[in-house]
């Protein structure tokens, strides 16, 4: 069986050095200008993290040879460049028979859209399953064991990924075919692991990061009902789970992002800084503008994207959220 991780960034590397056993070819893709000489020549890179892949992987910026013949093909692409990636694959000639499992979390900007219906948008009759959970890249490589879920409509398809991706011992997979409720999960708590870095670097303490991944969760869940995802998804691996992973560890892109922030650094030096994406400065601009479509209060996304969009210092987010109207605590079980 043959894999193709298209991506050579944090995560893609990650997962191509994860599940290298599992298959008999893994292929890299990436774009030219992404791929150094190290990644080419020794299949190691240091960059952002530090990955020795095994000698057998092939790495690549021909997407045609990528794709041709792969089994699985595991998209792991900057929600802002999904699309351009899909229609270069229509023209590299993917086949619909061919999974594509898409590995990034995000809502496209400015059409709103889920990457499953981005995906869909451009390669209408792909087979696609999304996968997503508590997967900090640096833990991962280190053998460190989670388990994450494979979503698909079609569980027949969710469950073959499910047995050629799993991991003994270190990456545990489980199925569910709430598309909708997982690809949110995932994407919406970036913000909320932001605001929960912000919090800890201005050392408001443990009491408010309990208010605060409740508050946050409470938001993800309003939302996601609202555009037909099951709740229960969003209190498993897919949301709870990557939302406490997210908002707990420095090792998360999203919650370094919130504490520079706090720091009073700007959004541009911060992601130059980072030197690579974090999804949820885009995602807090997208879930508001979902919010407002769907006349739905989100608070404390709101606030991370003033903190990441204006010129509002710390304590004045502090005191807006902590000083709005009081209201009853919603239930959703």
């Amino acid at each position: 069986m043959k894999l193709t991780v298209l991506g050579a960034g944090c995560w893609g590397l990650t997962l191509a050095w994860l599940l290298t056993n599992n298959f008999d070819k893994v292929t890299i893709w990436g774009r030219e200008h992404d791929l150094s000489e190290d990644l080419k020549i020794n299949k190691h890179t240091t960059k952002p993290l530090e990955v020795q892949l095994d000698k057998k992987v092939e790495i690549t910026s021909d997407l045609a040879n990528a794709i041709d013949n792969a089994d699985i093909i595991l998209s792991v692409i900057a929600t802002s460049g999904t699309r351009d990636v899909c229609e270069n694959l229509k023209k590299a000639g993917i086949k619909s028979s061919q999974i594509l499992v898409n590995a990034s979390k995000g809502i496209e900007l400015p059409s709103l859209m889920r990457m499953s219906e981005v995906i869909k948008d451009v390669l209408p009759e792909q087979k696609l399953a999304i996968l997503s959970g508590p997967t900090l890249a640096k833990e991962v490589l280190s053998g460190k064991p989670t388990a994450a879920c494979v979503a698909c409509d079609d569980i027949e398809t969710a469950t073959f990924v499910q047995k050629v991706m799993n991991v003994t011992d270190k990456f545990r997979l489980y199925t569910n075919t709430d598309v909708i409720g997982v690809e949110l999960g995932g994407s919406l708590k970036n913000v909320i692991a932001i605001a929960s870095g912000f919090a800890h670097e201005m050392g408001l303490g443990d009491n408010c990061s309990g208010a605060l991944l409740t508050r946050g969760m409470a938001e993800i869940v309003r939302v996601s009902i609202q555009l037909g995802a099951n709740p229960s998804t969003l209190y498993g691996l897919s949301g709870i789970g990557d939302l406490i992973a997210t908002c707990s560890s420095p090792l998360s892109r999203n919650y370094t992002v919130g504490a520079m922030l706090a720091k009073g650094k700007k959004i541009n030096d911060i992601l130059s800084e980072l030197g690579s994406v974090a999804e949820g400065v885009k995602t807090s601009k997208a879930i508001c503008e979902l919010a407002k479509k769907l006349d739905i209060e989100v608070p404390v996304s709101n606030a991370i994207y003033e903190a990441v969009y204006t010129d509002i210092t710390p304590q004045e987010l502090l005191s807006k959220l902590m000083n709005r109207k009081l209201k009853e605590e919603e239930r959703y079980v």
